[in-house]
Order: structure tokens, then C-alpha cells, then sequence
């Protein structure tokens, strides 16, 4: 068990992912996952955790956090009538069970497999997003139907076994059914809450007993990563979702699919080094 001098470094740095996570949160739509999963596996791996499990529990730790940030992201957006809650109520059922297959499938491969699934999928929306494709539409309208259901439960399931709140694979595919991107992004921010409570719930019961999890773990869940991160996405979601309605379209698309890339890279290299 580390001491208290030994874990000050990692708690600074968690207290710095949750202030960049929930800036992040507000500005995308994101749950902040796509920030707080490399992160936390780079910390994992510093402290000497499995690699075999390393991913898992950055997934699991990241969707925890990203329940309270979702909710303070919808507020925010919201209040500024960005949140289609028809959309929510059409897609909420399949976000939920795409969520859950995700989770038990992402529980029973190795760390290298999430990294894999991480990147590569990072990589295909940051290329959509940085790319001029800011008018390019599939259709003129968000499809009904089995068309229309096949996107929020892949959605939800990739975003469990990524640790993310679904707004990476929300965002592009909203907007490429002709919903306006800050539309867009804050109803990605409510589909970060469907996504992150059942994936949560499921991790837990999945890691539960599993003797290789370091002290302080609930499930797949690192609850001082919790502690330290939580607190801090909540409080700074706002100012984010500020920031995004102070940008233009293209604006916001660059911003988000730049970061994307950069994490995407950083995964690639962490799977294959």
C-alpha cells in the first residue's frame, strides 16, 4: 500500500485530468472519458497494476465519473435549449442495452484489445471531424425504424468498452443525419448519462473478487480515482459548455476532432510499444 507522500503526485494529477476532463465535457458533449482513459492508464501503469487489467479499470473508472459530469453538462446545455429530449427518448432504450453487450463483452478481453478498439475508433471520428466534412450528410433527417436503431446501440457499446460518454461517436453521427452540431452536442451530453450508468453498474459487478485489482477498487472501479476526478468535471462542465456556444461550427469540428487525433496516436503507440 502506497503512502500518503507517495500518492500526492497521483492525486495532483487526477485533480488536474478532472479540471481538463469537465472543460472538455462542456466544450464537446463528451463525458470526458476520451481525456481520462489514457490518462489514468499511463497512471495505472506507473503504479504497477496488471497490464491485463490496466484498461479495464481506466474504463470503469472513467465511466463512474462521467455520471455526475453528464448531468452537469445537460444542465448547461439545457439551459440553452440545446438538448433534444425527443431524440433521448427515441434512442434511449438502445443506447442502454448497447451500453450493457459493451461492457460484458470489454470485460472479458485484454487491455490491449480496449486499446485497440480505443484508437482506432478515436482515430475514424477525428479524421471526420478535422477533415472539411462539416457538410457532408448521409441524410436530412435522424432515420426511424431498424435504421434508426442500429446507431444508439453501437454507440452505446463502443463507448462502454472505450470508457467514453458516447459525444466522440454521438457528435459525427448526429451531425451527419443533418442535426446541427451544438444540437448535436448537447444531446450527446444526456446519452453520456444512458451510456455511463448501466456500463458502470455491469464493470463493477464484472471486476468484483477479481484478486489482481489494486486496493481502493469497487468492481473495475478505482474509487480514488472517483474521488479526485469527480468533483472536479462537475465543477468545470459549465464553463466549457460555455465556451462551445461562443464558437462557430467549423470551430467547434476542429477543436474536437484535433484533440481526438492526438489521443487516438497516443493509444496506437501505448498498444503497440
Amino acid at each position: 500500500m502506497q503512502n500518503w507522500m507517495e500518492l500526492l503526485p497521483l492525486a495532483l494529477a487526477m485533480l488536474g485530468t478532472g479540471i481538463f476532463a469537465g472543460v472538455l465535457a462542456g466544450l464537446l458533449g463528451v463525458g470526458g472519458g476520451i481525456v481520462i482513459v489514457p490518462v489514468l492508464d499511463t497512471t495505472l501503469g506507473v503504479m504497477g497494476v496488471d497490464p491485463a487489467i490496466r484498461m479495464h479499470i481506466a474504463v470503469a473508472t472513467s465511466l463512474a465519473t462521467i455520471i455526475l459530469t453528464s448531468i452537469s453538462s445537460t444542465r448547461a446545455h439545457h439551459a440553452r435549449g440545446a438538448v433534444d429530449f425527443g431524440l433521448a427518448r427515441d434512442w434511449g432504450v438502445f443506447i442502454l442495452l448497447g451500453s450493457v453487450a459493451g461492457t460484458v463483452l470489454a470485460s472479458r478481453v485484454d487491455s490491449s484489445v480496449l486499446s485497440m478498439v480505443f484508437a482506432v475508433v478515436a482515430i475514424l471520428v477525428a479524421l471526420k471531424m478535422v477533415l472539411p466534412t462539416d457538410n457532408l450528410r448521409l441524410t436530412d433527417h435522424v432515420p426511424g425504424g431498424l435504421a434508426g436503431k442500429l446507431p444508439p446501440v453501437a454507440i452505446g457499446g463502443l463507448s462502454c468498452m472505450m470508457g467514453i460518454g458516447g459525444g466522440s461517436l454521438t457528435v459525427p453521427a448526429l451531425t451527419l443525419m443533418s442535426v446541427p452540431v451544438h444540437r448535436a452536442v448537447g444531446t450527446s451530453a444526456l446519452f453520456g448519462l444512458l451510456i455511463a450508468v448501466p456500463g458502470t453498474i455491469t464493470y463493477i459487478a464484472t471486476g468484483w473478487g477479481d484478486l489482481r485489482l489494486p486496493v481502493g477498487n469497487l468492481g473495475f472501479v478505482s474509487l480514488l480515482g472517483l474521488v479526485f476526478i469527480a468533483p472536479m468535471t462537475v465543477l468545470t462542465a459549465p464553463l466549457g459548455a460555455k465556451i462551445a456556444h461562443r464558437l462557430n461550427q467549423r470551430q467547434l469540428s476542429l477543436v474536437f476532432g484535433s484533440f481526438l487525433l492526438l489521443v487516438s496516436i497516443r493509444m496506437l503507440y501505448r498498444t503497440f510499444s
